[in-house]
């Protein structure tokens, strides 16, 4: 790891707050797809198909 000096907290932190972010975005999407997946399941169902 290169030597960041008085920004070693703000830097690591960025990339902290980033992580957290994409991780969160990741699993929202998931989800989101999940979801979507089971009421198209629901609707297809419905129409018999």
């Amino acid at each position: 790891m290169p030597d960041l000096g008085k920004y070693a907290d703000a830097v690591l932190s960025s990339y902290a707050v980033t992580i957290v972010l994409l991780v969160a975005l990741i699993g929202h999407s998931v989800w989101r797809g999940r979801r979507v997946r089971r009421q198209l399941a629901e609707i297809q169902a419905r129409n018999g198909k």
